[in-house]
């Protein structure tokens, strides 16, 4: 997680997290860590909470008769885990998520496989309509630990320029 620290008083010292929009520059990459292992109960409880009752996410018998023997990580939640893993280093300061484009699930994800994530800044522009704000889209990359990656996708995000974040203003 990018941090650093705000003097608030006399060797006293508040933690800002996350980006502004001046830190991100295109091409670069930030790599997510700390990794995520899906459970399963994880993915029963997510795959429930949403209402998603296919079997192929919360039924082992009918998992073993599908083309991959076992259930699957529903892919809602792996694109939640995801994103989620993304928040600290590339969105902490985001006023609003403005969309998510191009997902593309290119492999599956079992209970117990163990993801990383790494986004890339692909777009940055100053906002037309929100004086002190800025547009960043980043391609974001969920990978198992042996390097396939599982999900791929775009996501374009509202961040605040320096001295412009709720953080940077709240007295707390």
């Amino acid at each position: 997680m990018v941090s650093r620290a705000k003097e608030v008083g006399p060797g006293r010292f508040r933690e800002s997290a996350g980006r502004y929009y001046e830190d991100f520059e295109i091409g670069h990459v930030y790599e997510l860590r700390h990794g995520r292992t899906p459970t399963e109960t994880d993915n029963i409880w997510f795959s429930l909470l949403t209402m998603n009752q296919h079997p192929l996410h919360i039924d082992n018998v009918y998992g073993v008769g599908t083309e991959f023997g076992k259930p699957l990580v529903n892919s809602a939640l792996t694109l939640a885990i995801v994103t989620g893993m993304s928040v600290s280093d590339v969105s902490q300061k985001t006023v609003a998520n403005l969309g998510w484009d191009k997902v593309r699930l290119t492999a599956p994800v079992f209970a117990g496989d163990t993801i990383y994530a790494e986004s890339e800044v692909i777009a940055k522009r100053e906002s037309k309509s929100r004086p002190h704000h800025g547009i960043v889209t980043v391609r974001t990359s969920g990978k198992k630990s042996d390097g396939t990656v599982i999900m791929t996708f775009e996501r374009s995000a509202l961040i605040p320029m320096r001295g412009h974040a709720v953080d940077d203003r709240l007295d707390y």
